[in-house]
């Protein structure tokens, strides 16, 4: 079958001679290669490439700009987000009624296995509403703590946001998180009460927790059922009527911000783009501010959801370039781009993402160093919010360091690379980030800078060359119904954590703020909050900087030898607990042999325990 050896990719030249000698004999003609899930249906060409003949190009002149609207959907994850965005998708024509329209947006597999959005998704709506053609375009994002990122790129795009909260649930903690993003962007907010059809829902209840808490008018809440499509239609109109539209100019020179891409392996890079001002058309010439490469735009177009190609796009529309860019690191998340020989002032980009969790890579085998390199490329253009250094450890070989929002995105990171890249690999226990501020001058000039950042616990430098250790500190915010208050706060203490403010947001519900070290809360401080609150309590972060702290640096040791993959950070206080709990793990998960091998946790010379 014409397969390229191990590329899985097919040839269209020879296909399409043996589709014409088959054709001839009446025989039928060949099928494309499988696929492997929801990602790679996605990539499948005949989908990309046939869209352009069966529609014919919309004309996007028709939208002026005072009848477009942008607007992002945000909440709590579970509150119904991606329901709702099917009904929008459904009023509006862009997609058929039918019973089996649920997550359409949710394109990934890893998505529709979990029932959560990872990646953020555009489609651009055409709604009729007092004799206007209305064009809307919508923003669906994640709702997990994991990926703010994706939720603050998206947010640029937009003027107005609508604020899923579930009628049952009432406010949680990203849904505040959530609601600060939106406010510290100035877009308007539009709070919508979901799930008023189950029978334990509290519409009225959720109203007062709106007001008090994010200070906004009950009468402004729109209470709809996005599962029936109860009151969905009100939705479209309050867009209209209360999200002001972008404040751009077509007739200055094209200014386009960059806020998502993908990779095709037929098209190469597919950018997502929010035009500020001016016009982009098939054809143009234009150039990165970020490489300062020029390229030819192949095709524009907008997402409805799927790819629809246009003449040109207009400024105050959201939609998608190609441009030839074969490299994953020619689309800069953030980057301007504008016409050759027409420079402009480059948009503010996004604060780039700041890696919370940290954990080294590696290929089982060796050999397949080349190929999980190239996968591991063509998923962080996808995700740009994970940040990668080499690594390399006598153990396992060469691999990477790789960084993460937390801890979910890691797994999710990684079961993308297994569903999508088919490749399985070796990863090594998460940490964070930690800081030490050295002490002589000599250290100062070999690392060039005084206070220096460790991501692998093994580069962990000894207390005889720092003045102080730092550790990153996050402020959590935790909502509770009052009657778990008690236990969480013991919790929260045997955490490490500080307290900083406790206030009721109605009768029985409490919201607590706590500065928690990052590396108490990374690992299994989740799990351990839901299973107190018997799952009602919800959790979130937000960095909060470094503080002070006394670490000390825990090797392990297998029959005297040091074993560096398992080297870890402790708190001096919790180092005999953590020693003696990694010492009775390898225990039972070390092979046994006719020999006797010691497991010992030391600090520095000192054993503080042992497991034979």
């Amino acid at each position: 079958m014409w397969m390229l050896a191990g590329q899985g990719c097919w040839r269209r030249s020879a296909l399409a001679a043996w589709a014409t000698r088959a054709a001839r004999r009446g025989l039928p003609g060949p099928r494309p290669a499988p696929t492997r899930g929801a990602a790679a249906e996605s990539k499948t060409p005949d989908r990309s490439y046939s869209s352009a003949d069966r529609k014919e190009k919309i004309d996007m002149s028709r939208f002026p700009v005072e009848n477009t609207r942008n607007f992002s959907i945000i909440a709590h994850v579970d509150h119904g987000k991606s329901t709702l965005a099917d009904r929008l998708l459904e009023l509006t024509g862009a997609i058929d009624k039918t019973k089996n329209n649920k997550q359409v947006l949710d394109k990934l597999q890893v998505e529709r296995e979990r029932g959560i959005t990872v990646k953020a998704q555009t489609a651009s709506l055409f709604y009729d509403y007092e004799g206007k053609q209305y064009l809307l375009n919508l923003i669906d994002t994640p709702g997990h703590v994991d990926f703010s990122y994706e939720v603050s790129r998206s947010l640029s795009a937009c003027q107005g946001v609508l604020l899923v909260v579930d009628a049952n649930e009432g406010i949680q903690a990203q849904t505040v998180a959530n609601f600060f993003l939106a406010f510290e962007a100035q877009l308007s907010v539009i709070p919508v009460i979901n799930k008023i059809d189950l029978k334990n829902a509290d519409p009225e209840r959720v109203e007062k927790q709106i007001e008090k808490v994010f200070d906004i008018p009950s009468d402004e809440c729109i209470k709809i059922s996005a599962k029936l499509g109860t009151n969905v239609e009100s939705v479209l109109q309050a867009v209209i009527k209360r999200i002001p539209p972008p404040k751009v100019h077509r007739k200055n020179p094209l200014r386009a911000l960059v806020f998502d891409s993908t990779f095709d392996q037929y098209r190469g890079v597919i950018a997502n783009v929010a035009l500020f001002d001016g016009v982009v058309s098939k054809g143009d010439k234009i150039v990165s501010a970020h490489t300062q490469k020029t390229y030819e735009v192949n095709e524009v177009g907008v997402l409805n959801p799927n790819e629809q190609p246009t003449h040109k796009l207009y400024a105050g529309q959201v939609g998608y370039l190609i441009a030839g860019m074969k490299d994953v690191t020619e689309a800069q998340i953030g980057d301007t781009l504008y016409l050759h020989k027409q420079p402009v002032e480059p948009l503010p980009g996004f604060k780039s993402a700041k890696p919370m969790v940290f954990a080294g890579m590696y290929p089982i085998d060796q050999s397949e160093y080349n190929n999980l390199k190239s996968a591991i490329e063509k998923l962080t253009l996808n995700d740009s919010s994970v940040t990668v250094h080499r690594d390399s450890s006598l153990a396992l070989g060469a691999g990477w360091r790789l960084g993460f929002l937390g801890l979910l995105h890691m797994e999710v990171f990684n079961q993308r690379l297994e569903q999508e890249y088919n490749a399985s690999v070796i990863l090594t226990t998460p940490t964070v980030p930690y800081k030490a501020v050295l002490s002589s001058a000599k250290l100062i000039k070999e690392y060039r800078e005084k206070e220096i950042t460790i991501i692998n616990p093994a580069q962990f430098p000894d207390k005889s060359k720092v003045t102080e250790y730092l550790e990153p500190i996050v402020l959590g915010t935790i909502i509770t119904p009052d009657e778990y208050t008690g236990k969480i706060m013991m919790l929260c203490q045997a955490r490490r954590a500080v307290q900083k403010n406790m206030m009721y947001i109605d009768q029985n519900r409490i919201m607590l703020k706590y500065l928690f070290p990052l590396n108490e809360i990374v690992v299994d401080f989740y799990d351990s909050l839901k299973s107190l609150s018997s799952g009602y309590a919800s959790f979130d972060y937000e960095d909060a900087g470094y503080q002070t702290a006394e670490l000390v640096k825990m090797d392990i040791l297998l029959n005297g030898n040091i074993v560096e993959e398992l080297v870890t950070v402790v708190h001096k206080d919790k180092a005999y607990s953590a020693g003696k709990a990694i010492c009775e793990r390898l225990k039972d998960s070390l092979p046994r042999q006719l020999f006797e091998i010691a497991i010992q946790a030391a600090l520095g010379s000192k054993i503080i325990a042992r497991e034979t």
